[in-house]
Order: structure tokens, then C-alpha cells, then sequence
């Protein structure tokens, strides 16, 4: 029952933002008591913390489930693909909620996760270096640290809203374009190949020699 609360909850968050997830909202949809949940949970931050543990383990099991094998460059972009498809399927309150009433919560859950996440990255790139499809004169941390700055701007920060493009779009406009940036001639040749076949409607191919 334990798991089953915090599944539901994480939808539920995730669907109407964490303040809109109510106890009461929690019961009804799993035909619960109250006492039920503050059998596991002894409040709502309590429960809230291991939702966001729950959120983003299965965000690390979508990393995991990507195809490995491939150029890095081309896993690198699709990485963050992902995570934009992912994100915009998600209500922004969620975010911003977080952000703005549990802020030290999403502080220790970041302390606890984010050094997993980023020795992932970091793997990636250096990976795509090894292979010959990044520069090895870039500097994997300053490089990743750019791409979360990009993502944070793309999906939570609102910077790009006005413009009305996709999630695909966004990507490949924003972070795509970074990533670009950072491939030699080969893996720049991989990676619009690796971006052409991927895309669901279909643009003209991306300037070779362009990075912006």
C-alpha cells in the first residue's frame, strides 16, 4: 500500500502541481482512509520527499533504457530529448511549487540524486570525446553545467514561452544547437544525421557548419 500511495501521489503532483495534491485528493483516488496514508507518512512533506525520490529514480531508469551502444554524441542529444518530451508532459506548478515552498526539500533531494545523475553526464561526454564525436578541447563539467542552465531555461524558467515551438523544436533550437557546438566535423555529421531521423516532422537538414 506504501508504494502504491506514493505512485499515486507522484501522478497526482505531477498533474496538478504539489499544492493542488491534497490528502483528501490522495484518499478518494485510491478509496483509502486518511489514517491509511498517516500509517506510512507522517505528514505531507514526508511524503512528498519520497515522491521525489520515486520521480526521479524513474527518470534515471529512462537513462538506462537508452540505447548505449551508439554514437555519444548522438546518445547526449537524445538524453535531454528525452527529458524535454518527458517535462512537457508535466504541469510547470509542479516546479515551481517545489521551488517555492519546499525549497530546502528539494535541496536535500538534489544533494542526494544530483551527484548520480551528473557522473551519468559527465560518463557520456567524456565517452563522446574518447570516441572522436566531441572536441577534447571542451571541458566536460563547464559543458554539462551549460546544458542544465539551457534545460533549466526550457522546461521551468519560461524564457522560451513566448515563442510557441514544440518540445522538439525547443530542443533542437536550444540545447540541440549547444550540443552541436561541442561535436568535430564527424560527430557534428552523426549527430544532424542522428537528429534528422529522429525528428516526427520533418525540417530542412541543419547548416553543417553552424553551431548557433
Amino acid at each position: 500500500m506504501k508504494n502504491q500511495i506514493v505512485q499515486a501521489s507522484l501522478q497526482l503532483c505531477l498533474q496538478y502541481g504539489i499544492r493542488q495534491m491534497s490528502i483528501q485528493k490522495l484518499v478518494e483516488s485510491l478509496t483509502i482512509s486518511t489514517k491509511t496514508v498517516y500509517k506510512y507518512f507522517t505528514n505531507k512533506e514526508e511524503l512528498l520527499e519520497a515522491v521525489l525520490y520515486r520521480y526521479h529514480g524513474e527518470q534515471y531508469q529512462l537513462l538506462e533504457k537508452l540505447p548505449v551502444g551508439e554514437n555519444a554524441a548522438c546518445l547526449f542529444f537524445t538524453i535531454w530529448q528525452t527529458a524535454i518530451d518527458k517535462e512537457y508532459q508535466i504541469n510547470k506548478v509542479f516546479y515551481e511549487d517545489l521551488h517555492d515552498y519546499y525549497p530546502e526539500l528539494e535541496q536535500k533531494v538534489n544533494a542526494v540524486i544530483g551527484p548520480k545523475f551528473e557522473q551519468y553526464f559527465l560518463a557520456v561526454i567524456h565517452q563522446a570525446i574518447d570516441q572522436g564525436a566531441f572536441r577534447d578541447d571542451i571541458l566536460p563539467p563547464v559543458a554539462l553545467q551549460s546544458v542544465l542552465v539551457l534545460h533549466q531555461a526550457v522546461v521551468r524558467g519560461g524564457a522560451f514561452n513566448r515563442f510557441g515551438l514544440s518540445a522538439q523544436a525547443l530542443m533542437i533550437q536550444t540545447i540541440g544547437q549547444y550540443i552541436r557546438s561541442l561535436c568535430t566535423p564527424g560527430g557534428l555529421k552523426a549527430l544532424d544525421e542522428h537528429i534528422q531521423a529522429s525528428l516526427t516532422t520533418p525540417i530542412a537538414p541543419l547548416p553543417m557548419g553552424s553551431s548557433h
